[in-house]
């Protein structure tokens, strides 16, 4: 009843609103649009992924200050059933909190006790994998009114009961023949869902869908890239598009996809969405002659009521690194010599700070934000990065090592600004990437199709190697200036891909590290003032919510995601070894504790004898490379989530090696068979390579062994 009578007082203020208010289309006003339009005053809950639309993920909650932070302890926690990255931005609604893990399922709690309230698991088939390049990753659902959605890995959007998890609907939203994904959390503005998906490095055309809460009918598409000339365009911006592209680029897909972050202005009625990639990176083959191939690597403006195209900005125009824009957007009204700009940051993963004019995309400001050698500055006449010749490799058909390389300067973990002290938090990185051109490519039906070989850039069996390499890898919170277009403050991290940022009122910054850490800062200065253990990498950014005057601060643990896969000896400097996927909440003077963690596993080290011919061994290490190095590691040097095969008992068989990578033995395990794509032979060059690489590691480990006796 006091459910009810709350809804009816929302509604009844609703109707008399005078800014930003709406209707829908029955004519019946939106109590929940009016709860998110008045979200920044309203610190108790976080009622959307960035907590408000201008996705500042700041809490003017002031309880847990610099001064009692050091009291802070784990309230409850939550162990989760799925064993791969958490990423998930939890919402907090009316005591409650909701969460997807891994997988898309969803999880109800309460937000005091950690009661678990209800679970959905929308079974997603584990096949899906091999279409997700960055682990079975979900980040976060969106709310409206009764309802929840969420994404699903295998493409669809699915709306739940938020009381009880029962599915209301659900809708696929891509061609599920296809490698399409959805990973990112939805948003939901006026009552319309808005949706996009991932798959760029595969071969696929980007877009963002947008649906009626109420049952799922779709209201309109907005592609990011322009299709078949010869079937026409969906919209003039995609004719205005096709002038910059060269070739048959629509037969590889294209890329653009929109796999993260959006935001929007309610004043301005504009959605901002951000663009990845292209598909494939090497753009001499994805646009032979070049060109700025719009609408990759953008921010992008559109109506959220009609997805009427209005404005972009390309931050790197014809980009052929994974430099995507599809880094958190933030929204905020600053200073700026003198007069007070509504600006539009974003920190993206090519190096440069932007901040733009939110109304007409006109770029105010870009600075470099971290370590680059690909560019040299940005021409503030034209907003284009000043290129160094040598990083296009796709020009010079010669290999680059990059910075930022492709997991970026700053890639999808949410950053944060403090509207009080002006000052963006953001969780950045350094660590390169080799870009080698590939003679001869043609795309494949599973697998990464970059256009590049990723076998070449492989690190050597060598000590000293892979020291140089762990060495350039690093990984920072910092805290910048935008309107100074200045680091202030950094608080440095041994590893990437440590996790996302939340600020508060209370002179707090909160992030989580790949290190197994949960640590607090003074916002104004970094000082470490609270550090606890975690027992896994985090990689999610921080909420905290109220309840009956209690503050709490919750996080997603779970270590993942594409730096645990795919760099082998890299993802090591990083964070542990294991994944522990729980959800941790904290309060001040909490008491309660995790328990400790089994001992690991001594998994035998005793590879069978290299046997493979020359021919084998480079044709294995390329295939490798290309169809099974994202999920099981560079030279095969697996993570915490997949099997090590160099370890594997499977090596000693040949005809079970391919019962598994040909005949499919393993796929409800989500080891798909690459029969489409390898020959039995293949299939063997690759086990050879796999037992050569075994061979190697275990002969340098007794070296190192031996050396410090």
């Amino acid at each position: 009843m006091r459910a009810a009578a709350h809804l009816s007082m929302l509604v009844s203020t609703l109707a008399v609103a005078v800014c930003g208010a709406s209707a829908r289309q029955d004519g019946r006003a939106d109590g929940f649009q009016e709860r998110l339009l008045a979200a920044p005053a309203n610190g108790n809950e976080w009622l959307s992924t960035g907590r408000t639309y201008d996705e500042q993920r700041h809490s003017p909650l002031d309880k847990i200050t610099d001064g009692n932070v050091a009291s802070l302890g784990l309230a409850w926690f939550a162990d989760l059933d799925t064993a791969r990255g958490q990423e998930a931005t939890p919402l907090a609604i009316d005591s409650m909190l909701y969460t997807s893990t891994a997988w898309s399922m969803v999880k109800a709690y309460d937000g005091r006790t950690g009661q678990e309230l209800w679970s959905f698991d929308p079974e997603v088939p584990r096949e899906t994998l091999v279409k997700a390049c960055c682990d079975a990753v979900n980040r976060g659902v969106a709310a409206w009114d009764d309802k929840l959605f969420v994404g699903s890995l295998d493409g669809r959007l699915i709306a739940l009961d938020r009381k009880t998890g029962r599915p209301l609907w659900s809708v696929v939203t891509v061609d599920q023949s296809k490698p399409y994904t959805i990973t990112g959390a939805p948003r939901v503005i006026k009552g319309t869902v808005i949706i996009g998906n991932g798959g760029s490095e595969f071969g696929v055309r980007g877009y963002v869908t947008a649906y009626d809460a109420r049952d799922g009918h779709q209201l309109w598409r907005f592609y990011t890239v322009p299709g078949d000339p010869a079937k026409g365009f969906e919209g003039p911006h995609l004719k205005t598009a096709a002038t910059t592209w060269k070739g048959a680029w629509w037969k590889l897909g294209g890329g653009g996809t929109v796999w993260d972050s959006m935001a929007y202005d309610p004043a301005l009625d504009l959605l901002y969405i951000g663009v990845g990639n292209g598909s494939p990176w090497n753009q001499a083959i994805r646009s032979p002659g070049g060109g700025d191939n719009l609408y990759l690597s953008s921010i992008v403006a559109i109506r959220p009521g009609t997805g009427e195209y209005v404005w972009h900005y390309q931050t790197t125009p014809g980009e052929t690194w994974d430099y995507t824009a599809t880094q958190h957007i933030v929204l905020a009204d600053i200073p700026i010599d003198g007069k007070v700009r509504k600006v539009l940051m974003q920190a993206p993963k090519n190096g440069y700070f932007y901040v733009l004019d939110r109304a007409d995309g006109k770029l105010i400001s870009a600075n470099a934000y971290a370590p680059m050698n690909w560019s040299t500055g940005i021409d503030m006449a034209t907003g284009r990065p000043i290129e160094n010749p040598q990083a296009r490799y796709d020009k010079t058909g010669k290999p680059w090592i990059s910075v930022p390389g492709a997991a970026g300067a700053h890639s999808w973990h949410p950053m944060s600004f403090d509207p009080k002290s002006r000052l963006v938090y953001i969780p950045m990185q350094d660590a390169g990437y080799p870009y080698f051109p590939q003679a001869g490519w043609k795309p494949a039906a599973l697998g990464y199709n970059t256009g590049t070989d990723l076998s070449a850039g492989s690190i050597p069996a060598d000590t000293k190697a892979r020291a140089d390499a762990l060495d350039s890898v690093s990984g920072a919170l910092i805290a910048w200036d935008p309107v100074a277009g200045k680091e202030v403050w950094r608080a440095k991290h041994p590893g990437a891909w440590n996790g996302g940022v939340l600020s508060t009122s209370g002179n707090l910054v909160f992030q989580g590290t790949a290190a197994g850490r949960f640590e607090a800062y003074r916002a104004d200065n970094g000082k470490l003032l609270w550090s606890t253990e975690a027992q896994t990498g985090i990689l999610a950014a921080p909420i905290t919510y109220s309840i009956a005057g209690e503050q709490y601060v919750a996080v997603m643990a779970g270590w993942g995601g594409v730096w645990a896969l795919a760099p082998g000896v890299l993802s090591a400097k990083s964070g542990p070894i294991r994944n522990v996927s729980r959800l941790l909440v904290y309060k001040l003077g909490g008491t309660a504790k995790l328990p400790p963690l089994p001992p690991a596993e001594n998994l035998p080290f005793d590879p069978p004898a290299p046997l493979a011919t020359a021919a084998q061994r480079t044709e294995g290490k390329y295939l490798f490379g290309r169809f099974c190095g994202a999920c099981h590691g560079d030279s095969a040097i697996a993570g915490s989530l997949v099997p090590d095969l160099r370890h594997s008992a499977v090596l000693e068989d040949a005809t079970t090696w391919r019962d598994v990578v040909i005949g499919g033995a393993l796929q409800t395990n989500g080891m798909v068979s690459f029969a489409s794509v390898l020959s039995p032979a293949q299939a063997e060059s690759v086990r050879q390579f796999v037992i050569v690489r075994a061979n190697e590691d275990r002969a340098l480990m007794v070296g190192n062994q031996s050396g410090k006796r």
